[in-house]
């Protein structure tokens, strides 16, 4: 008897290396009824030769005659079912024993030859039914059926675990005719295993929601399944032998099967591959996410491609609303971040554009109301969008040209007005938000005219604008555009109020200043202000720097040089109210360090609700007022003589002035600085400096010294070296300051003050000293006779007789000590009575019937201007009369004395 093997070709164990790949070659191939990759039969079908030839797996043409004998390939069903034979002898004994039964019970041939297959395999309850059995077989009868054994890898221990084995037993005779039997044994786990697979399978491609396919090595659909099927439509068989030019365009379709042979042929599988393509009867554009793996037989041998696939649609969708809104909210926070950092309409509009292009639009303007950009609180023609509009700002991503197609195109800074019935006036008249049409072989797609709206007022009108071929606007493009152009609107219009609000303050702090060019006896004044200029980082607002010239009695002068501290509109009404008790302060003639004291309390009490009293109490008691109601100022307050040329300074807390004598380098006087106005109860110091002929003297504010690139102490060295030729005019003194050091930072105003010393001649002042007695008064006129004819002046000496001789007179017997007599020329003509009495004189009305007291009277209506001041050793009377000019009348002195009665 010859033993009948189940495969030519030897093989350790062919079905347990493959039994992973089993269900997918299996789930491929059994339903359709195709012959695997080796052509090798179905189970349950006949092989029938085909006309021609076919591929036996060997590489060679065979004739279909003999196909049928040719050893199966690799790729048949033997490698996944695990079929076993060996033959039993007459005795009832194993007397073959194939290599197949070697690796599927696990006894070599040697050891199961001669062994009874009932005693060595089946359980002892069950030999005697299976002797039986074995009697009818060896009786010549076939059976089939289903026998339970033991693994061969625990027999020789007496008991290892059950299995079952399905038996064909074939009755045969030997070559000396007696009865024997051929077995053919298939492990029934295997088969078990196989159905679960095939199940699985099934379930797979019948009940998955995600569409799958089987696709063979020629890149041909060998298997859909249903939910495929739903998609692209037809029966799962309708889609067999497609390709994916079936069901992609190009260059997709180009795409995805360079994709498959990869595949194919490295074996590296694809996840996530995003395939976008159509669906039959629809135009909409569908994503599907796809993952492939090459799926290989029982053998290894690759049969094909593995393709699941999901719809992204709806996800990718979202993804891109997602994407959008991420996009949106970034554009707002680079628009918080980037629009209104100055205070300039015209800066703030560009950085508008500058954000939405090209990241939201590809063309973009801002046009503003030309009535609120000149100040006007409500432009006329408002309310039906036809006000004039003037262009502030444009910007374009593909063109340096305006929006072309709606008439002729507005240039930056030209005034424009809307057509009443177009979009752009509809939006400004309603405030809402209008799309511009395209127009006819425009560049332009579609545009938003989006009104920019603050605290309820419509300020100026934003376009955006896409090219064609960029995304139109949607719904979401909208709600952004109008949220850019509200903040936008907010920060302009804040930009358009703080515009008012500084040129408001501007205009009062210069009105506060010295009209025109100051002039002084004794002194060639030279001056400058310069407001502080806007930044980037820092908008400008003016400050409360300023400086004062002053005449004084007896042709001397104040100088004042201040800086409140702070900025804007607050900072300059404070310094007015400064200003204007200098001026009154500086009118009574008081000493410099007297008016600082009284400033000083003046600052205190601009904070104060109660005013100076009131801070004067706060001042005994800790104060607890609100910082922001504190004002404190620096100042510096000097009074120049003309006819000693001494000065006398006073500071409060201000930089110290700068002395230049002649042929002298530049230095800086060095006056106690004293405490800032407005803190109090620190009193302050006098300095006393004879300033030689020709002397520059400067007085300054710290923005020209200090800022934030230079420190103060380097101001100063520079302020001090640019001082180098005194002799220079004055103005060029002043311009050549300005230039050589750095004030185009613009961090702070700007004040100075620059005086040059020209002392009064000396045959310009007459001085003589009278004894106390009554013929003083006659000595005092033929003085006063002398010295103004000398000087040319006969037409005053009428009336300076009459004078002098009134203010002796009063001296005489109203006052102490000695008299003193001095006449000042220069301008205009002065004269000084001095004594050593403190009383100073008052003038009052003199009845009718009075004989007196009308002196006094008399001075006041002859002179310009009269007037009495303290000083260390008594007081002075003074009066002033101007110098004929053939303009300037005299008064008569008989009609002044008729004017009396």
């Amino acid at each position: 008897m010859s033993e009948i093997p189940a495969k030519a070709t030897e093989s350790e164990d062919p079905s347990d290396g493959a039994r992973a790949e089993a269900a997918g070659e299996t789930a491929a191939g059994a339903p359709s009824g195709t012959t695997g990759g080796a052509g090798v039969p179905a189970r349950g079908e006949l092989s029938v030769p085909r006309t021609g030839s076919r591929d036996t797996g060997l590489g060679d043409d065979v004739p279909a005659g003999d196909a049928i004998w040719q050893s199966s390939p690799p790729g048949s069903m033997y490698d996944y079912i695990k079929v076993a034979s060996f033959s039993i002898g007459p005795d009832g004994l194993v007397d073959q024993w194939s290599l197949r039964a070697e690796q599927l019970f696990g006894i070599p041939a040697g050891r199961a030859v001669g062994m009874d297959p009932i005693e060595a395999f089946v359980d002892p309850d069950l030999r005697e039914q299976g002797q039986r059995k074995m009697a009818e077989i060896l009786d010549g009868r076939e059976w089939t059926g289903v026998v339970p054994f033991r693994t061969p890898d625990t027999a020789e221990e007496g008991g290892g675990q059950e299995a079952l084995a399905e038996v064909y037993v074939m009755p045969t005779r030997t070559e000396d005719g007696e009865k024997a039997a051929v077995c053919i044994v298939v492990d029934v786990r295997t088969l078990r295993r196989i159905e679960t697979d095939l199940a699985a399978s099934q379930s797979i491609f019948g009940q998955s929601p995600f569409g799958f396919l089987l696709i063979d090595p020629d890149l041909r659909i060998r298997r859909a399944n249903q939910q495929f099927a739903s998609t692209f439509g037809g029966t799962p068989d309708d889609h067999r032998g497609r390709g994916v030019h079936d069901y992609l365009r190009s260059p997709e379709a180009e795409r995805v099967a360079a994709t498959l042979r990869r595949v194919l042929e490295t074996g590296d599988s694809i996840t996530d591959m995003h395939v976008t393509g159509f669906v039959p009867g629809s135009n909409d554009r569908r994503h599907w996410s796809i993952n492939l793996y090459r799926v290989h037989s029982g053998s290894g041998r690759p049969i094909g491609i593995a393709w699941l696939g999901t719809d992204i649609t709806s996800r990718r969708a979202a993804a891109r609303e997602a994407a959008a809104a991420r996009r949106n909210l970034a554009l707002l926070n680079e628009a918080g971040a980037r629009i209104g950092n100055s205070l300039d309409l015209e800066t703030t509009a560009r950085e508008l554009l500058d954000v939405v292009v090209p990241g939201f639009c590809d063309l973009a303007t801002v046009d503003l109301y030309q009535g609120l950009l000149a100040g006007d609180e409500t432009p006329p023609g408002l309310a039906d969008g036809s006000a004039q509009l003037r262009r502030v700002a444009f910007a374009s991503a593909v063109s340096d040209a305006p929006f072309v197609g709606g008439g002729a195109p507005v240039a930056v800074g030209a005034v424009h007005h809307y057509p009443f019935n177009s979009p752009c006036a509809d939006a400004l008249r309603t405030a809402r938000t209008q799309l511009v049409p395209a127009e006819e072989g425009g560049l332009v797609q579609s545009t938003l005219a989006v009104p920019m709206v603050a605290h309820d007022t419509v300020v100026g009108l934003a376009q955006f604008a896409r090219t064609k071929g960029s995304e139109p606007f949607g719904d979401r493009d909208r709600d952004l555009a109008v949220e850019l152009a509200a903040r936008a609107a907010v920060c302009i219009d804040n930009a358009r109020l703080y515009r008012r609000e500084h040129e408001r303050a501007l205009i009062l702090q210069r009105s506060l200043l010295p009209p025109g060019d100051p002039v002084a006896s004794g002194l060639d004044i030279a001056c400058r202000y310069l407001p502080g200029a806007s930044s980037a980082d820092r908008p400008s607002e003016v400050g409360g720097d300023w400086f004062d010239v002053i005449e004084l009695p007896g042709h001397r002068t104040a100088l004042v040089v201040g800086d409140v501290m702070g900025r804007g509109l607050r900072a300059a009404v404070a310094m007015g109210e400064l200003r204007s008790a200098v001026r009154t302060l500086a009118l009574l003639d008081l000493e410099p360090a007297e008016v600082l004291s009284a400033l000083d309390e003046i600052a205190r009490g601009l904070g104060a609700p109660g005013g100076v009293q009131q801070a004067t109490r706060a001042a005994r008691r800790p104060r607890e007022a609100d910082l922001s109601e504190v004002y404190l100022a620096t100042c510096v307050y000097a009074v120049y003589d003309s006819v000693t040329r001494r000065c006398t300074f006073a500071n409060a807390g201000h930089l110290p002035p700068v002395l230049v004598e002649p042929g002298e380098d530049a230095l800086m006087l060095d006056v106690p600085p004293g405490m800032p106005l407005g803190v109090g109860g620190e009193p302050f110091e006098e300095v006393e400096v004879e300033l030689p002929e020709g002397a520059l003297l400067a007085l300054y504010t710290d923005g020209l010294v200090e800022s934030r690139d230079h420190p103060l102490d380097e101001g100063l060295q520079a302020f001090v070296g640019a001082l180098t030729d005194p002799t220079l005019p004055l103005e060029d003194v002043c311009d050549h300051v300005l230039n050589t050091l750095d004030t185009h930072h613009g961090e702070d105003d700007i004040a100075l003050l620059m005086a040059r010393v020209q002392g009064l001649p000396t045959d310009s002042v007459g001085d003589w000293t009278l004894p106390r007695e009554p013929r003083s008064v006659g000595r005092a006129r033929e003085y006063a006779r002398g010295q103004l004819l000398s000087w040319d002046l006969e037409p005053l000496v009428d009336t300076t007789e009459l004078l002098v001789s009134e203010l002796v007179t009063n001296a005489l017997r109203y006052g102490e000590g000695e008299i003193r007599l001095r006449l000042l020329l220069d301008r205009t003509l002065v004269c000084e009575v001095w004594d050593s009495g403190l009383v100073q004189p008052r003038r009052r009305r003199a009845r009718d019937t009075d004989e007196g007291g009308r002196g006094l009277q008399l001075v006041g209506l002859l002179s310009a201007a009269w007037g009495s001041r303290r000083t260390p050793r008594g007081k002075t009377v003074w009066f002033e009369l101007p110098l004929p000019d053939g303009e300037t009348g005299l008064a008569d002195p008989a009609e002044a004395l008729l004017s009396l009665f």
